[in-house]
């Protein structure tokens, strides 16, 4: 079924948000920050990995997204929707399943043996691929996707993620540059904002987010 009906853009932001507290997606630890992928110092960390493990969260989140895809990039805009490995698989399929169209997957790197391929599945020259993944801190990692994408003849100008950081001003500069239009569900920003309704963590923790939010690098810069 292909979701037509949803809620503005602002609430969706916010139920999206809640969602990803109510299945402990959500780490904040201002006392003792996570180290990203980057080698960066966080006081936040996102799971969005676990959210296959509830259905109803994961439908309804799959249902926003696919509705959010439509309604800014067009409802007949798209011939293949792509997951980035890892995390991206299961969305995707997801997507692809209500927008009734193949499914594929891109390595991240070639798999070194067999066809050496970082395409799975049937992508053919001039389709228009919607690749789908979990989040996007500054929009980098979604480069090396899109190329390979590319490589085969079909074009990819929208990415879509259930969660946007949102608090790196580069990230749709970056993906811009490289004609991608970034599409999410919600940000640090509503998760914070929902948090604070829910009184899901402590104020000091809260302020603690907060801080960090509004000026990431400086942040990280004095936690090196």
């Amino acid at each position: 079924m292909i979701p037509t009906s949803f809620p503005p853009k602002d609430e969706i932001a916010r139920l999206s948000a809640r969602m990803l507290l109510e299945t402990g997606a959500v780490h904040f630890n201002a006392a003792e920050p996570f180290t990203l992928a980057s080698g960066l110092r966080s006081p936040t960390y996102v799971d969005c990995r676990k959210l296959i493990s509830f259905p109803r969260i994961r439908a309804t989140l799959m249902d926003f997204l696919t509705v959010t895809v439509m309604r800014d990039a067009g409802f007949e805009a798209f011939d293949n929707i792509a997951g980035g490995e890892t995390a991206g698989i299961p969305f995707a399929a997801l997507v692809a399943e209500r927008m009734a169209l193949p499914m594929t997957y891109v390595r991240k790197k070639p798999k070194g043996y067999g066809r050496n391929a970082r395409i799975e599945g049937a992508m053919t020259e001039g389709e228009r691929v919607l690749l789908v993944e979990d989040l996007t801190t500054d929009g980098g990692s979604k480069l090396s996707f899109v190329d390979a994408i590319r490589d085969t003849g079909a074009t990819c100008a929208h990415t879509a993620v259930i969660f946007n950081y949102g608090i790196f001003p580069e990230t749709g500069k970056t993906l811009g540059d490289h004609g991608v239009t970034l599409h999410h569900l919600c940000t640090w920003w509503d998760v914070l904002a929902e948090a604070r309704s829910q009184k899901t963590f402590d104020m000091a923790t809260l302020n603690g987010v907060e801080e960090f939010l509004h000026d990431p690098r400086g942040w990280q810069s004095t936690r090196a």
